[in-house]
């Protein structure tokens, strides 16, 4: 399994950064081959992606998140196996720290080449700078869910 770590500082208050975050049907906007993620229930999520011109279909279960903290999510279906957690934390009024930490285990050949040449560390480095970009442009909100999910729960 890689493991791929990456920190953004946001020009924006953490609330604003998390409720960002929590827009999943968003993703596409700034993560690079994701073509829709949709949000089944409060735990869940549907994702489509093009990974390496192969399209992968999976299903994510949120198994932390509390707001202005932390989301932490696993696969539990379809053509991927990872798991990741991102965290934000207040730098001052007006700036956060968002750190993306994912572990990703390829699957398939495009997949295990793109992993041993960089190209999946380099995707998520750019979705997290598209992210920086797209949240500063947008300034407000455009929505939040800030309920609690705890492990195990």
């Amino acid at each position: 399994m890689s493991k791929v770590k990456e920190t953004v500082e946001v020009e924006v208050p953490v609330r604003t950064a998390y409720n960002h975050w929590t827009q999943f049907e968003d993703f596409p906007k700034f993560m690079e081959g994701v073509e829709e993620v949709r949000q089944v229930d409060d735990r869940h999520n549907h994702w489509t992606m093009k990974i390496g011109g192969v399209r992968r279909e999976f299903d994510t279960e949120i198994i932390d998140q509390l707001p202005d903290e932390r989301i932490a999510w696993r696969t539990v279906s379809g053509d991927t196996d990872q798991r990741g957690l991102v965290s934000f934390q207040r730098v001052d009024d007006t700036h956060t720290r968002v750190e993306l930490v994912m572990e990703v285990e390829p699957s398939g050949a495009e997949e295990k080449a793109a992993d041993m040449t960089g190209t999946i560390d380099r995707r998520v480095k750019g979705d997290m700078r598209r992210f920086k970009e797209y949240i500063e442009r947008r300034g407000g909100e455009s929505g939040a869910w800030r309920g609690r999910i705890k492990p195990g729960g």
